[in-house]
């Protein structure tokens, strides 16, 4: 069995990360859990019939020695928690945004010898984007020539009362960083690796000191097009994607997650996926523990799951210089590239 521990016992924790293991008890167990609040990850491990609660993490990993780290805690603190676990010789499932910045990212990376880190981007794993992908590489649909990339979503002042929303130095940006990321992966994996983005980012209306609400125009390799938004300010939630190839358009409307149901192509007789596996944890979970008994590097780490942060951190370099980024430009000597608001204020 593989022996997994649970970091951070929060809402997601329990909402997503149990039941996608759940799905998995034949081959992996929760063995622990860890949060800083000792009475919270003893009735979380109460209630979910965990053996073992603990307050300190590398106490955890020291006794425990589990196979596999769910991260599921504030973003300001991934990069050192996922570093620790990588160091004490575990694997690493980790909570969006991964960490703070590219600079984090790669240092992440660096601490990988033979354990590796992945990314929560379970929006790639759903029949659909895999379908979607089969049919992009094999050709049948064309190049790829415009697509739409649109987070809607709306969260109000409540919200925002939690401390580390809402700053750079906690949340590491906005709608950006904390709820678009999900569809700007999903069009990443389709699209491939950008080239040029132009971008504004405003603080409208909430209580923050992020943006809440960006968007921006980028150019891919291949040489389609981009429009992409991220709000959290739009009563009408949504999340929309649109793929134009020259031979279709192929759309995806949902908001959290996705089935087959949620696609549609024209002309229709071009989309038959084969099964039937709707955008979840469970699906990337599955993938992963995959990996991880062959030995391989799992999905959504090392290269795969920084290509949204670069797309992230370009954005936010493009809306604070006023001026288009070349992904070329993200290099240790740029400023974005530690921080993502660049060390300006917006």
């Amino acid at each position: 069995m593989i022996r997994v521990a649970i970091v951070g016992t929060g809402g997601i924790a329990g909402a997503c990360h149990l039941p996608a293991l759940a799905g998995e008890r034949h081959r992996a167990e929760v063995v622990a859990a860890v949060d800083v609040d000792g009475s919270r990850a003893k009735s979380f491990c109460a209630e979910h019939g965990i053996p073992e609660a603990y307050t300190d993490l590398g106490e955890m990993l020291a006794r425990e020695r589990p196979d596999l780290v769910h991260v599921c805690t504030p973003p300001y603190v991934h990069a050192r928690q996922v570093v620790e676990c990588l160091r004490a010789g575990t694997w690493v499932w980790c909570e969006k945004p991964p960490c703070l910045s590219l600079a984090e990212h790669d240092r992440i990376t660096a601490a990988e010898r033979g354990t590796f880190a992945a990314v929560v981007f379970q929006h790639r794993f759903g029949s659909g984007a895999r379908h979607l992908r089969r049919l992009a590489e094999s050709g049948e649909l064309g190049r790829p020539m415009v697509a739409l990339c649109v987070t809607a979503w709306h969260r109000d002042s409540r919200y925002y009362s939690v401390p580390w929303r809402g700053t750079w130095e906690t949340e590491g940006g906005g709608p950006t960083m904390g709820h678009g990321i999900h569809q700007m992966d999903l069009m990443l994996s389709v699209l491939g690796d950008w080239e040029e983005i132009r971008a504004m980012a405003r603080r409208i209306d909430r209580p923050v000191e992020t943006e809440d609400v960006s968007m921006a125009s980028v150019r891919f390799e291949s040489g389609a097009m981009a429009s992409v938004v991220n709000s959290v300010l739009s009563r009408r939630e949504e999340s929309y994607l649109r793929f134009d190839f020259a031979e279709a358009t192929v759309e995806l409307r949902h908001l959290y997650g996705y089935g087959n149901h949620n696609w549609t192509c024209t002309p229709p007789a071009l989309w038959n996926p084969p099964d039937d596996v709707p955008s979840s944890h469970a699906a990337q979970l599955s993938a992963l523990l995959d990996a991880y008994e062959r030995g391989e590097r799992p999905p959504m780490s090392g290269a795969e799951g920084r290509q949204a942060l670069e797309l992230v951190t370009g954005l936010y370099a493009s809306a604070f210089t006023g001026r288009p980024v070349r992904r070329s430009e993200l290099t240790v000597e740029n400023p974005f590239y530690h921080r993502l608001d660049g060390g300006v204020s917006l």
